[in-house]
């Protein structure tokens, strides 16, 4: 299954989801409906799942184009990313993100939201920068941010806003290891083979027992929070 900007492939039971919209890999609402579309696909046919992105890119966060196109539609784009994250987060299947670049804002919570994250070494920027560019980080993203990250780095990456490059966001969480650029994808299959290895259900129902607390804070205050997803600076 190929799209204009995401490709589905298959090999030795890992679906690989490789994203690329010719620029920053933003989610918008044609990224989800495809991502969506392959987990769809990978969960009947896969043992694991890896998701890519372009080289140099990896995901910039949610469309801009949208974010600045009213509240609505705001809340609309945010509130359809929370879902994908959640998704992500509970998917029965092992996920792994081979992150080839940047990955900022959506893009820092897509790393999150996985079970094993492999990142490329050389000058990228990794973070959630929502607090330095004036919107408040709805709950959910900073549920994971607290499930995922270094709990003495926790703040600085949240609250604070820091930007990391990807040796040191190893360090904070982002990351669990990273890797040549060139040997990037061969080194997060290496990750996603031996996660499908793991017996099944025992996978799935363990990884939500691990989170359970986590995603029914999430959808508890989804609804509630939405508030804050229109950008707007709060107090």
């Amino acid at each position: 299954m190929s799209t204009s900007i995401l490709n589905y492939s298959i090999e030795n039971d890992i679906a690989t989801l490789a994203m690329d919209d010719g620029k920053a890999n933003a989610l918008g609402h044609a990224m989800i409906g495809e991502i969506n579309a392959a987990l769809d696909r990978a969960q009947n046919e896969a043992k694991a799942v890896l998701i890519a992105g372009r080289d140099k890119r990896f995901c910039a966060g949610f469309d801009l184009e949208v974010m600045a196109s009213g509240p609505d539609n705001v809340r609309k784009l945010v509130g359809a990313g929370a879902e994908l994250l959640m998704r992500l987060y509970e998917y029965r299947l092992p996920v792994v993100m081979a992150c080839t670049g940047h990955a900022l804002a959506a893009g820092g919570l897509l790393l999150l939201a996985a079970d094993a994250r492999i990142g490329a070494a050389g000058a990228f920027k990794i973070g959630l920068p929502e607090v330095a560019i004036g919107m408040t980080l709805p709950i959910f993203g900073i549920e994971l941010a607290r499930d995922r990250l270094a709990r003495n780095r926790f703040s600085e990456a949240v609250t604070q806003a820091r930007i990391y490059g990807p040796d040191e966001a190893v360090a904070v969480g982002y990351l669990d290891e990273t890797a040549a650029p060139e040997a990037l994808i061969e080194t997060a299959s290496a990750r996603a083979a031996t996660l499908a290895a793991l017996a099944q259900p025992a996978f799935a129902n363990t990884k939500r027992k691990e989170r359970a607390a986590t995603i029914a804070h999430i959808r508890e205050t989804l609804e509630a929070d939405s508030g804050s997803f229109d950008g707007a600076k709060k107090g």
